[in-house]
């Protein structure tokens, strides 16, 4: 087998492999929410079925550096990916998860943000932001231009900071899951999570539905340290949950952003 058609099929493989999980993280949420907030989805049907046509669309182009990647480093040892449990002391492995997560974080911090300036905003990032408000399967529901943006930084990692195979599916199963659970529509976490000290750090679905609501505003993906340092933190957002006695506030909010525009500088 030539190695074009090698590194074809791997590329294809990871394809196949992000559309399923995907598919699985997301509906399994969508099912969860389904029994939790029945009815939460009523109308947004039509919504949906574009969340997921983008959303595969999406697993294609992160399939292609994540199979170039998974093919060099069986093949040809390309990257710092290690599968040896003692090839770093046992204290690096969370260690790494957190260094990758924090620079993803970073990464996406900067690129949402340039992404709501006006023009940036019009030619991609406008596709994400016309789910109003965003469902479990708008996760991964981009432009090709924003996806290009979120599918090199994995693989760019891998080439510069050591991780644990299993460490590494840790974070890739971490960033499934917060990619689905903040755009879901309501809160899975109690408010002494996301509420207290703890959620003052860390990003839940209450602190990304402000973004949805207000556009400029709550840019991270994990972590609130860059919505805090430059200022863009305005704390959590409402949802517009039926039957709740306060309906109205926050998915009135995201209605009204998305109708306004929001590409404006942040």
């Amino acid at each position: 087998m030539s190695v074009t058609l090698a590194i074809a099929l791997s590329a294809l493989a990871m394809t196949i492999i992000i559309g399923v999980r995907y598919l699985l993280a997301s509906a399994g949420f969508a099912l969860a929410t389904r029994i939790k907030h029945p009815g939460l989805y009523a109308g947004q049907d039509r919504q949906m079925r574009r969340e997921i046509i983008w959303s595969l669309a999406s697993a294609a182009i992160y399939g292609v550096p994540a199979g170039i990647v998974a093919w060099g480093w069986q093949n040809r040892g390309w990257t710092l990916i290690y599968a040896d449990v003692n090839a770093y002391p046992l204290w690096y492995l969370p260690l790494s998860v957190f260094f990758y997560l924090f620079a993803h974080d970073a990464w996406f911090y900067w690129t949402h943000r340039w992404m709501h300036r006006p023009r940036p905003f019009r030619i991609a990032h406008a596709v994400h932001h016309a789910s109003r408000p965003p469902t479990a399967w708008a996760a991964m529901s981009f432009h090709p231009i924003e996806a290009i943006t979120g599918a090199v930084v994995i693989p760019s990692l891998v080439f510069a900071i050591p991780i644990h195979i299993g460490a590494l599916a840790l974070v890739l199963t971490i960033m499934t899951v917060m990619g689905v659970t903040n755009h879901m529509g309501w809160e899975m976490f109690p408010r002494s999570v996301h509420g207290g000290r703890l959620g003052g750090w860390l990003i839940t679905a209450s602190h990304h539905q402000r973004h949805h609501a207000e556009y400029r505003c709550n840019y991270g993906l994990y972590f609130r340290f860059w919505d805090r340092l430059c200022g863009t933190d305005k704390g959590l957002g409402t949802f517009d949950l039926p039957g709740d006695p306060k309906d109205g506030r926050g998915g009135a909010g995201v209605r009204d952003a998305g109708r306004r525009g929001g590409t404006g500088r942040a």
